[in-house]
Order: structure tokens, then C-alpha cells, then sequence
């Protein structure tokens, strides 16, 4: 089957300064369990035969292994990320085996990608290449320009979530380009190697967790569930 060939990076690089907290945000706790640890084991629920790297600043490592040591925690693999994201991917996909044919890219701190979405992403994969889950804005949005701002079309709007999912040697080849400030996350690398991103139905409940609230707003989605 393909999901032997499957590896997925999560990226747990974030230093939690928005949470306002010490504790990095993704080992804060979400229904008794650390934010981290969840997205690990949602992968691994709907990936059962994936590859894990974890993808973790090095000051973060021992601190991450005290953690997992106490919780139930998918098997998973440790790589060191770098300063910026783009180094913290590269370095996640140097970790994985060679055998791995897609990729899943996926954010520590969006703890809620359900098992359908990540499925259905790989699914799409296999026809599409590059996949992200996207969803519509609710929100009305203006673009600033200097003292001038103007509404813009919120129907031309698309909020990008993660895991975004890539044939692996399309991947590679991307990340084996130099850094540049356009790169905002793995779709944008893809592209600047002219490859064309398919757009899938994201999840609005797929939330990323930033602030303190955020953490409430998860768990009221997974009461909800």
C-alpha cells in the first residue's frame, strides 16, 4: 500500500512568545494531553504506517523527551530544526528514509486536523502533487497601502492550513533551492519551482493554536465532537 512509502514532518519549532507563557506552545496542555503529542497521534491515526519527524528547535529536545516519556506518543523521530521554518522542513526531510514517496508537512500547533482531512489530502496527492487544505475567510478584508487601504474580495480569499501534502522528490527539490523571505510555507517553496498547487476543501475547525484563547477554542471544537 502507499502508506508504507508515507513520511510525515511536523514542525515544532515556535518559541511561544505570543502565548506569553515560558512553556514553548506546542507541549502546552489540550484536554490533558500536550498540544504536540496530539498532532503526533492524529498522523499517526490516519497514517499508521507513516514515518514521524518531529522537528524541534535543540533547545526544545530534552524537554520534548520528558514530555513524550510520560504520555502515550506515536513513535516518532527527532530532528533539529533551524532558526527560520524553511531550515526547520529541510532539516525534517534529511531525517526521513529514502523509500518515502509523499510527504505530509504538518504544524505542531494545529493539534484538530481531523483523520478524514488527512486522508483525504494523501488521496489528492496521488493525482495532484502538491495539495494544501484551504478554507474561505468569514472575515471582511482591507489591503493597506501606506495611509490608503481598500476592501478587497474576500471570494478571491483563501486561508491556508496545514498538512500540506507533496510528492517527496518535488519536495526535495524545492527545499534543495536557496532560502527567500517569499518562501511563507511549503506550497510557496513548490512553487517557486514552477509546479502548479492544488487547492483542497481545508477544515474551519483545523485551528491554529497562537494565542491563550486559542487553547479554550479547541477544546469547546473537541467537546463539540
Amino acid at each position: 500500500t502507499y502508506m508504507a512509502t508515507t513520511g510525515v514532518i511536523i514542525v515544532a519549532g515556535g518559541s511561544g512568545r505570543r502565548m506569553g507563557g515560558t512553556l514553548p506552545k506546542q507541549f502546552m496542555m489540550l484536554d490533558n494531553e500536550p498540544i504536540l503529542a496530539r498532532s503526533i497521534n492524529r498522523m499517526h491515526e490516519a497514517l499508521p504506517a507513516a514515518e514521524i519527524v518531529v522537528v524541534l528547535p535543540e533547545e526544545h529536545v530534552e524537554l520534548w523527551r520528558n514530555i513524550a516519556a510520560r504520555f502515550d506518543v506515536a513513535r516518532h523521530k527527532i530532528a533539529l530544526g533551524g532558526k527560520e521554518r524553511f531550515h526547520s522542513v529541510k532539516s525534517g526531510l534529511a531525517a526521513l528514509s529514502n523509500g518515502i514517496r509523499t510527504v505530509a508537512v504538518h504544524d505542531a500547533v494545529r493539534p484538530l486536523a481531523s483523520k478524514k482531512l488527512i486522508i483525504k489530502l494523501f488521496l489528492e496527492a496521488e493525482k495532484h502533487t502538491a495539495v494544501i487544505p484551504a478554507v474561505m475567510p468569514v472575515d471582511s478584508y482591507r489591503v493597506v497601502d501606506g495611509e490608503e487601504s481598500k476592501i478587497i474580495d474576500r471570494s478571491l480569499l483563501r486561508i491556508v492550513q496545514t498538512p500540506q501534502v507533496f510528492d517527496a522528490s518535488i519536495l526535495k527539490e524545492g527545499y534543495a533551492m536557496p532560502e527567500s523571505p517569499d518562501f511563507t510555507d511549503d506550497a510557496s517553496v513548490v512553487e517557486a519551482i514552477g509546479r502548479r498547487i492544488f487547492l483542497y476543501d481545508g477544515d474551519p475547525d483545523n485551528i491554529k493554536i497562537t494565542y491563550p484563547r486559542d487553547i479554550e477554542h479547541a477544546e469547546i471544537i473537541m467537546r463539540s465532537k
